[in-house]
C-alpha cells in the first residue's frame, strides 16, 4: 500500500493527514469549514484515494487552515508515491458538472506547477472564500511536487465551478498515480 502521513503544526493550524493511494475512496475529514470539507470529501470519492485528516485552526483563518492543509496533502502524495516506479505520471479528465465544464491535466513531473483558470463570480460559497480555490492547488502542486493546470470551459454557477475543479483533479491525480505493468520511472531520465 502506498501511505503517506504527515503532521503539520504551525502557530496558525494544526494539521495530521493520512493518505493512502491504493484506497477505496474512503475519508476520516475534520477540518472545521464545511464547504471545504465537501470538496475534500469529492476529492476522495473521485480519486478512490482514502484520506483521514484532521486540519484544526488556531486563529480561526480559513486562509491558513486552506493552504496548510494543502501543504499536508500535498507532502503526504509526495511520500506515498516513493520513487514513482511504474506509475502512469500523466491523468486528465474533462469533467461536467450541471452547467459547469472543468478540465484538469496533472503532470506527476517531479515539477511543481499550478495554474488555475476560473471564472468564478462570487466572492464566498457558503463558509468558503473562493480565492481560495487557486491558492489550495498551488500550495498542493508546490509539496507535491507535480504540474497542474485547471481550466474552466463552461459554467456560471460558482459552487459547480468550485466542485468540478475538485472532482476533474482527483480524476486526473489518480489516473497519474495510478500503477501500470512495466514497473519503469515514466521520464527518459531515469527519474522524475
Amino acid at each position: 500500500m502506498r501511505n503517506g502521513v504527515i503532521k503539520r503544526t504551525t502557530n496558525e493550524t494544526e494539521i495530521t493527514a493520512e493518505l493512502c493511494l491504493d484506497g477505496r475512496g474512503c475519508s476520516e475529514i475534520d477540518c472545521g469549514c464545511a464547504f471545504f470539507k465537501h470538496m475534500l470529501e469529492q476529492f476522495v470519492c473521485h480519486s478512490g484515494f482514502d484520506l483521514k485528516l484532521s486540519a484544526k485552526s488556531k486563529d480561526g483563518d480559513n486562509h491558513h487552515l486552506i493552504e496548510d492543509t494543502a501543504i499536508a496533502l500535498g507532502c503526504a502524495f509526495k511520500e506515498a508515491l516513493a520513487d514513482k516506479s511504474g506509475i502512469n505520471r500523466y491523468g486528465q479528465c474533462i469533467l461536467p458538472m450541471d452547467e459547469a465544464l472543468v478540465l484538469c491535466a496533472v503532470d506527476i513531473s517531479g515539477r511543481a506547477f499550478s495554474t488555475t483558470e476560473l471564472d468564478i463570480k462570487c466572492e464566498r460559497v457558503s463558509d468558503f472564500e473562493t480565492i481560495l480555490v487557486p491558492h489550495f492547488f498551488t500550495s498542493f502542486a508546490q509539496n507535491a511536487a507535480v504540474s497542474i493546470h485547471i481550466k474552466q470551459l463552461s459554467g456560471a454557477d460558482s459552487h459547480h465551478i468550485i466542485e468540478a475543479a475538485f472532482k476533474s483533479f482527483a480524476r486526473a491525480i489518480s489516473q497519474a498515480a495510478q500503477k501500470n505493468d512495466t514497473g519503469k520511472i515514466p521520464s527518459t531520465k531515469g527519474c522524475l
